[in-house]
């Protein structure tokens, strides 16, 4: 039984033994091929499917344009008949593209996109003006042009410059000693006339004011003689005056004063031999009066006679 026991002893120790130092040979092995050959192993692999993955492109954020004016908004007055220039100042524009639309309630119509003029009125045009103002010009003015207009950078996102432009009509108007406008003036011969033009509603005042009798110029008439003409520059406007000494009466006709081919007004001017002029225009106005009584009187009659009448049925 001993012997039994001592022969199991030896048999277990030779072959348990031997296991023991492969399985620790092998787990030393296998656990330097982990640190070893599966980096190797898996580095292919990477390199693999990244060969596969496109790189993503690397990007820099380039300036965003904008208006040299923070306010991105202006308001604009302009005269009747004048050029104007819509300026849109842009900084660090690069590929950017400026256009410029006319905003009509709720519809926009593209006049300019780039340095090319699309709109169909060869008023506007654009005007570059180096290094930065994409101006819009507009001849000949007219009250059509009032109204909003967009300077547009194509950037993201858009940005947008705002114009109000007002086109101010000016007033001129020939008067009398009491600044009323008339039409019509009366002269007795070998007077002076006088006629006095006033021009208001004028952004610009200008000292280019004509006087015409008819299409014949006198601000530089020296055929006749006794002509003068003095012209005042007043803030938004002007008074000019007209003065044409001992008239006869070949100075009648149509006078005219005109700011420029602006605006302008006319009168018709009478010189008259006999009559005095105020009482001829005093006589027209006694003649009327006299038939409006005379039919007002008919008409009172006529109307007491039917009232009498309808009385006594």
């Amino acid at each position: 039984m001993t012997w039994l026991l001592f022969i199991g002893y030896i048999f277990l120790h030779v072959n348990c033994s031997p296991r023991q130092s492969l399985n620790s040979h092998i787990s030393d092995s296998f656990d330097e091929l982990s640190r070893r050959f599966w980096y190797e192993f898996s580095s292919p692999f990477t390199e693999s499917y990244d060969s596969l993955t496109e790189a993503e492109p690397k990007t820099t954020s380039d300036p965003l344009p904008f208006f040299e004016d923070f306010t991105n908004s202006t308001n604009i007055t302009t005269q009747f008949g004048t050029t104007v220039n819509l300026h849109c100042k842009v900084n660090d524009l690069r590929d950017r593209t400026v256009s410029w639309v006319r905003r009509k309630d709720a519809e926009l119509q593209l006049i300019t996109f780039g340095e090319q003029t699309y709109s169909s009125d060869s008023r506007y045009s654009l005007n570059y003006q180096r290094p930065n103002d994409w101006r819009l010009q507009i001849q000949f003015t007219n009250e059509r042009d009032q109204g909003y207009y967009e300077c547009q950078v194509s950037s993201h996102p858009p940005l947008v410059f705002y114009v109000l432009l007002n086109v101010v009509v000016p007033k001129v108007e020939i008067v009398d000693e009491k600044g009323i406008a008339i039409a019509d003036k009366f002269y007795k011969t070998g007077s002076t006339i006088e006629l006095k033009c006033v021009i208001s509603q004028v952004p610009q005042p200008s000292s280019y004011v004509i006087w015409k009798q008819g299409q014949r110029m006198l601000n530089y008439d020296t055929s006749r003689g006794g002509i003068s003409v003095k012209t005042s520059i007043l803030p938004g406007g002007a008074v000019s005056r007209l003065y044409i000494a001992n008239a006869n009466e070949a100075d009648s006709g149509n006078y005219t004063c005109s700011l420029a081919e602006v605006a302008s007004t006319n009168i018709a001017v009478h010189v008259l031999n006999d009559e005095n002029p105020a009482a001829m225009q005093h006589g027209s106005c006694g003649t009327w009066t006299r038939e409006k009584i005379r039919w007002t009187v008919i008409l009172l009659s006529f109307t007491w006679l039917i009232r009498t009448l309808i009385l006594h049925r």
